[in-house]
């Protein structure tokens, strides 16, 4: 029970009912507050515990305290997906071992507050243009995936409160927006927000349901589950001001990549981005949520809408029921958390985005946040050749004889950011029926694919008569997940294929949300995200060699010359459609049975029992070491020394570059791992998927070929430097046989990187694969959030160059060895720390300089002192006073 200091429960009535609430407007000077300042108000009001919640926490919120005040967020629910979900199930499992080998009960680790976990990263692209695709594409999932389907069946009897999605439904974010999101709800008589951690980065998109959620780690995500709340510092809000509205042809996903150029340019990391002004009421829930669904490529925390009429009549088109809406409706305007474009309201900046300026864009090809123009990608194929050092691009024009520099690899329509948007998905019918109606067809090199996040877009998409134009492109079905989008894009086509071996560039282009260097595929260089039209467009042009707005596509059937202009649909035209082609049952329907799965899921036989019994021989699920790698949280604190460098990196160093997600190649560390266990080449899967087995992780870290360590230039990512235990030596191997050397030398290691470190999905495997290598700190000019948060979390000291500088300023070239002074016989960390950096061989001093710290909350301090936060857990639960 909360303590209720400020006297803020009241009673709530709505269509006949009454629940209790906690009354924001209880607190003086809330008026003014932001939406997402309102919502932790009212998390800290309801929790208020006088321990790890005060009123004090409640007043630092209100005196707009961001960025220096840490308040303890306890999320209604947890989000899950299975390439995270099952890596915090083997965790929870071990932690389970864990305590019953030390004499406690293992069913005392169970779920506190309600969890769902969507299977949706599994499925690849391995089969598609043809209408067995789906079917094909299920039974290769299952067949690769069976042993991982049975372990999350036992997490959700093993585990009170998890539910578990099958496959097949489609993407957790667009099925969180459609069905599972809750705005309001009540629980144990009382209404509250629905907010919600999610493992990964884009739970963001349920914002634009005036939903606070984010992207955690796995490591918070079971933190969340068994009931710990999200520490954090009070984050500031952003208000992005909405005016003027979209010209005709431009489309939500123009809109998307604009505001991520410019919210990356105004530096919103570890901010709440709040969209308010006039604009608002002319954005439909579609385009809110594809917004909201960028909120990590811009680099906050959430990009969040407040509640008003568009909210409710979504409610109403997806079947929630009117109960649900008439809740909402009244919690909202009660709690102030109802859009009125005229309150004003007390944001730590603003800024003003006009919709009238934003025109047709793509990104890339290498970052979400590097717009251009339609006409842009020939220049920068241009520009990214000379910097990659590959390919000769030749002249613009038609290939005469194949495919070239910039041919088209990849051209898929999908991912939860724009697949859960109509307007655009029609529009690339409509795109696609004017293209076969001109005779136009997609170059033979072109691998081609629609994976939806909903089974509804596939109803609509057939009830209006454009699936058939999309499967006469190439464009049919291959499933409903990420696939695509998350790396599981599967083979070239082996014309391009091929060519690629033979040193061609290949590009994608992709209607997802990330393009970072190997995330789409392997083989794939140039990656572009964009509308669905323009996929398909640049499908039927076979290159990005090409300015759509000044050149042909290709030649129609009549021997003309066939623009983009001339395909693409009117605006009132996609709105006909869409109007005469949607309805509430299509939701309702489509969900009914969401969580009793295909005759594949009803069929798998699941183990029970309060521990799960491991294999010894799988390579999917191996028992992790990680509860039981803690230290005495008592003890001392002691310096780093004598430490090597593992990886020198440079700036933008994503997640997928630390812990790829694509497929595992078979000359790799894990390919020849698992080679060597029988696992056939054609059941690799994919790094993904094997995020059970922290043996195959292992293997993987930091192998994304498209990595550079600057302590082994010319060689692709996966190896490292070994100078010998007097720094005379020079051995390179692969990484972990490096790091396996150190180990046994008993010498610390440390990562090196420049900005922006940890860019990308909120993948706990980037930092446990780190912690499994023995880096005991990684020292980076800047850290994106979550990926500093989850190295916390492994018991990895995160450590900060001072500004301005940075290992090329000091000139560190990772031959150096290292020593961290400033904690030794503490208690806890100082804010910095002094760092001695001299040549491993001769021992001269190379620099001498200072960093900083970045344990941010005494959460964070008191995880890292435990060794992690499994270590801390498990100690809660065998000490639980």
């Amino acid at each position: 029970m909360s303590l209720d200091s400020h006297r803020s429960r009241r009673r709530l009535g709505y269509a006949g009912n009454e629940v209790d609430f906690f009354h924001v407007g209880a607190v003086p000077g809330t008026e003014d507050l932001p939406f997402a300042h309102k919502v932790m108000v009212e998390n800290l009001l309801r929790h208020e515990d006088g321990d790890l919640v005060t009123a004090d926490d409640v007043r630092a919120v209100v005196q707009g305290r961001t960025g220096t005040h840490e308040i303890a967020f306890h999320p209604s629910r947890v989000f899950l997906h299975d390439t995270n979900g099952v890596p915090v199930l083997t965790d929870l499992a071990a932690l389970r071992d864990a305590v019953a080998e030390r004499g406690g009960d293992p069913a005392a680790v169970d779920g506190a507050v309600p969890a769902e976990l969507t299977v949706d990263h599994s499925v690849s692209t391995d089969f598609f243009a043809r209408p067995d695709a789906p079917l094909l594409n299920v039974r290769r999932e299952y067949e690769r995936n069976r042993e991982r389907y049975r372990f999350l069946k036992w997490g959700q009897r093993a585990l009170s409160t998890l539910e578990v999605v099958p496959p097949g439904a489609g993407i957790m974010h667009q099925i969180n927006v459609e069905y599972l999101a809750r705005v309001v709800e009540v629980r144990d008589g009382v209404a509250l927000p629905d907010t919600v951690a999610g493992t990964d980065s884009h739970t963001t998109m349920v914002n634009g349901l005036s939903v606070l959620a984010w992207g955690v780690g796995g490591i918070e995500a079971e933190a969340a589950v068994l009931g710990q709340p999200v520490s954090l510092l009070i984050p500031p809000v952003v208000g992005v001001e909405l005016v003027g509205e979209l010209r005709p042809g431009v489309t939500a996903t123009d809109l998307v990549l604009t505001v991520t150029e410019r919210m990356r340019r105004l530096g919103v990391v570890g901010a709440i981005v709040e969209f308010t002004g006039p604009g608002v009421g002319a954005t439909g829930i579609a385009t809110r949520c594809t917004l909201a669904n960028m909120s990590p490529e811009f680099g906050s925390t959430a990009a969040v809408f407040p509640v008003d009429r568009t909210t409710l009549d979504f409610l109403r088109l997806t079947g929630r029921s009117e109960d649900r809406v008439r809740l909402v409706e009244a919690y909202a305007k009660e709690q102030g958390l109802w859009h009125d474009p005229d309150r004003r309201t007390r944001f730590d900046r603003t800024v003003t985005v006009d919709l009238d300026e934003v025109t047709s864009s793509l990104a890339g090809p290498r970052r979400p946040q590097d717009r251009l123009d339609l006409g842009g990608t020939r220049r920068a194929l241009r520009d990214a050749l000379p910097a990659s050092g590959l390919g000769d691009a030749g002249d613009a024009g038609e290939p005469a004889d194949g495919p070239r520099d910039g041919a088209v690899a990849i051209a898929a329509v999908t991912s939860c950011t724009n697949t859960s948007n109509p307007a655009v998905m029609i529009a690339a019918g409509l795109l696609a029926r004017n293209a076969v109606r001109r005779g136009l067809r997609p170059r033979t090199w072109v691998k081609t694919s629609l994976a939806p996040g909903s089974r509804v877009v596939a109803d609509y998409l057939e009830r209006a008569g454009l699936m058939r134009d999309l499967e006469a492109l190439g464009f049919g079905l291959v499933g409903f997940g990420c696939m695509t989008c998350i790396g599981n894009s599967g083979s070239l086509v082996p014309e391009l294929a091929a060519r690629v071996d033979e040193g061609l560039v290949a590009a994608s282009v992709t209607s997802g949300n990330r393009n970072f260097d190997g995330r789409v595929n392997n083989d794939v260089s140039l990656n572009f995200l964009a509308s669905p039209p323009l996929v398909v467009a640049f499908a039927l042009a076979g290159t990005v060699d090409v300015d759509l707005t000044a050149e042909p596509l290709g030649t129609g059937a009549d021997g003309g010359p066939v623009t983009l202009a001339d395909l693409w649909p009117s605006e009132a035209e996609v709105e006909a459609v869409a109007a005469a082609s949607i309805d509430p049952s299509m939701y309702t329907e489509a969900y009914r049975t969401l969580f009793d799965g295909d005759d594949n899921w009803r069929g798998l036989d699941a183990p029970g029992g309060a521990r799960f019994s491991w294999d010894p021989e799988s390579t999917y699920l191996q028992r992790p070491p990680f509860p039981d790698g803690g230290r005495d949280p008592g003890a001392p604190l002691s310096d780093i020394t004598g430490a090597r460098v593992l990886q020198l990196l440079g700036d933008s160093v994503t997640t997928d570059h630390i812990c790829p997600a694509g497929r595992i190649p078979a000359d790799g560390a894990a390919g020849r791992f698992l080679a060597e266990r029988g696992t056939a080449v054609r059941d690799f899967n994919t790094f993904a998927s094997r995020r059970g087995n922290w043996e195959v992780m292992l293997r993987g870290g930091f192998a994304n070929p498209r990595l550079e360590n600057r302590t082994t230039p010319g060689l692709p990512g996966g190896r490292a430097v070994d100078l010998g235990p007097d720094g005379t030596g020079r051995v390179v191997d692969d990484v972990h046989a490096v790091a396996e050397r150190h180990r046994r030398r008993g010498q610390p290691l440390v990562v090196i990187a420049g900005k922006e470190y940890g860019t990308g999905s909120s993948r706990d495997w980037a930092a446990k694969v780190t912690a499994l290598l023995g880096v005991r700190a990684v020292l980076a000019e800047s850290f994106e959030r979550i990926h500093r948060s989850n190295l916390v979390g492994m018991g990895v000291l995160p450590l900060q160059f001072e500004d301005g500088q940075g290992a090329r300023s000091l000139g560190l070239t990772g031959e150096e060895e290292y020593t961290f002074t400033g904690a030794q016989g503490r208690s806890e960390y100082p804010g910095r720390l002094r760092v001695s950096a001299r040549h491993a061989a001769t021992g001269e001093a190379v620099a001498e300089f200072s960093v900083r710290v970045r344990l941010d909350t005494s959460r964070e301090r008191l995880y890292h002192r435990h060794g992690g936060l499994l270590p801390y857990i498990l100690d809660r639960v065998l000490h639980p006073s």
